[in-house]
């Protein structure tokens, strides 16, 4: 195909601005989807995303436009998900920035936005929302011009729920996107920028070819994984998958190769011809650095191996996590997994619960600490039962964030004082009208893994948004608490919390327990301890079997014996006694820490 025919963008936004439907609009208008087959959200294809309406996976798609050839990149808006946007915009030359008229400038429109420029790549600036009672578009694309360098007058005005200015919207597209480059006679470079595992056709890969020409039955080399597979089909999703006899430089399509196994095609991966292939592979992507940890067991533990191949699939489809081996006193075996957030925790949790049917136990979310022992050697440390006793370890360091805070003004109060609390520096503040500010924290991010997004939409009554980047390491005073169950350690029930925080984290978490734990016939003491210091405890009550039930008489002695019986046997029991703790008080204990 003709490269000045081929068009390659992208929509990026903040969360709910309506990218997806906008995309639905466009599929609508080029006839890749009849009316009668339309759907809202139609690229979100996971029943999760249509659940929740947020897209989690980008989505290719290929449109044909006044003889052009448009391929479009779906993008998710949340901020745990911003590395499918970094993926989908090495496969772009131009983005379509989609703000609300009626809310202007969110925080992951400004992240968004300046990773597109960061690459280089030409911005169609777009108000959305115009029919809406509250828009202010002439407000918002000011505040594009004065944030964003936008000049005003190049704005676009549509709405993607009627259709307004859609079409004019292609047509700038095409007008303002370069047409990629590449030439058909060098050799074969294909960049894999998503993968997904199909039971039926082993792995599917979505690749954008650079340079040469990919065609169906040619012997591929994979260069990182350096293996050689054959293709066995080649297409295009319009978004129906469409067959094709070839690929050409600039052109987006998918690949079957027959790969069953899922670490051989992963994103960044370069495909090139076995027979004439390229020199170097092409620049990929930098893996994506997990934030938060937790430990995934399954609640029969016959399902281990199921979990494990459920996790690597998942892996293939979804490159922002990780995932190790552990095992658990009190869970048994698992694996310790890493998250770019806690959306995105809740989202793999939920994924494997449905799409591979397993029950899972998932421990209470932690971050990655950095441990300086006296030694002088450095841990990293993402769980806490595997924290140094405190004695070895001279110094804490535990990562923090750059934060970034957009709010409307009479909330500005409310937001430093929810930073404050969770022991956040202010480093900027900034109008970015009259009526909205942008606060600029630096935030521990275990602060605010747990519930610092939600405290943040009800304070301000959901207007206020937030992004953020990784800010490296600072020290902390920070402790391990252990949970004690009748003198033994409880290690799922671990935490590092700061010193401050550690006394109140102590009695809810004993208290909450005693009313998990099932009543023995002896006491259980539940403690909560910080190295050999015991900081709260509650007690679990012995209940008492009434052992005379059976007597209907004679001397007082035939009582007296039993009881006596009964005491010495609670006291053995005691001894040697166990506490048994069902998974309903896992499950609880746990999802109270979430």
């Amino acid at each position: 195909m003709d490269l000045n025919r081929i068009r390659n963008t992208s929509i990026i936004a903040h969360i709910d601005h309506g990218k997806s439907t906008l995309a639905d609009r466009m599929l609508e208008l080029t006839g890749a989807v009849e009316a009668r087959e339309m759907r809202e959200q139609y690229l979100d294809s996971m029943d999760l995303e249509r659940e929740r309406g947020i897209t989690i996976k980008l989505q290719s798609v290929r449109l044909n436009w006044r003889d052009h050839v448009i391929n479009l990149i779906d993008t998710p808006g949340h901020v745990d998900f911003s590395y499918e946007v970094s993926r989908s915009l090495a496969a772009c030359e131009s983005v379509i920035l989609v703000v609300d008229a009626a809310q202007g400038i969110e925080a992951q429109t400004l992240a968004n936005c300046y990773q597109a420029m960061e690459n280089d790549l030409d911005v169609v600036a777009v108000l959305n929302k115009i029919d809406l009672p509250a828009a202010d578009p002439d407000r918002a694309a000011e505040e594009i011009e004065r944030v964003l360098g936008i000049d005003a007058a190049e704005v676009l005005q549509i709405s993607a729920k009627t259709g307004e200015g859609v079409a004019e919207l292609l047509d700038v597209v095409l007008e303002r996107t370069p047409p990629p480059t590449g030439s058909v006679n060098e050799p074969l470079q294909a960049l894999i920028f998503d993968s997904h595992f199909d039971q039926y056709r082993g792995v599917v890969s979505s690749l954008r070819v650079v340079n040469g020409v990919l065609t169906a039955g040619t012997r591929l080399r994979f260069m990182q994984a350096d293996t050689v597979h054959s293709v066995d089909e080649l297409g295009v999703r319009t978004p129906a998958d469409q067959t094709v006899e070839s690929l050409g430089p600039g052109e987006t399509g998918y690949l079957i190769a027959g790969i069953k196994d899922v670490g051989e095609a992963r994103s960044g991966e370069t495909v090139t011809d076995d027979t004439r292939a390229a020199s170097q592979p092409l620049a990929g992507y930098s893996e994506p650095k997990p934030m938060v940890f937790s430990g995934l067991y399954p609640t029969d533990g016959d399902d281990f191996s199921n979990l494990r191949a459920a996790l690597s699939k998942l892996r293939l489809n979804d490159a922002g996590f990780t995932y190790e081996p552990e095992t658990s006193g009190a869970l048994g075996f698992g694996f310790r997994c890493g998250f770019l957030g806690l959306l995105h925790m809740e989202i793999v949790r939920e994924r494997l619960e449905r799409e591979f049917d397993l029950a899972l136990i998932s421990t209470a979310p932690s971050v990655q600490y950095q441990v300086t022992l006296s030694s002088g050697d450095t841990l990293d440390v993402s769980n806490p039962s595997d924290m140094p006793e405190a004695a070895k370890i001279s110094a804490i360091a535990e990562p923090c964030l750059a934060a970034s805070l957009i709010t409307p003004s009479d909330y500005t109060g409310a937001l430093m004082e929810l930073c404050q609390s969770r022991r956040g520096e202010l480093q900027r503040m900034e109008y970015l009208s009259p009526e909205r500010v942008e606060l600029r924290y630096r935030l521990p991010l275990a602060e605010v893994v747990v519930d610092f997004f939600d405290q943040l939409k009800s304070r301000t009554q959901g207007y206020a948004s937030f992004d953020y980047d990784i800010g490296g390491y600072q020290q902390a005073d920070l402790v391990k608490v252990d949970v004690l169950l009748q003198g033994t350690a409880v290690d799922a029930f671990s935490a590092v919390v700061h010193r401050d925080k550690a006394y109140s984290y102590g009695r809810s978490l004993t208290a909450r327990l005693r009313e998990l734990i099932p009543r023995q016939q002896f006491e259980v003491p539940i403690q909560a301890a910080i190295g050999g210091r015991i900081i709260a405890r509650e007690t679990v009550k012995a209940y008492r079997k009434d052992v005379t039930a059976k007597l209907y008489g004679g001397d007082v002695t035939r009582k007296r014996k039993l009881l006596e019986k009964q005491k010495a046997g609670k006291k053995r029991m005691k001894s040697i006694g166990r506490v048994d703790i069902p998974q309903e008080a896992f499950i609880s204990a746990l999802t109270l820490e979430d």
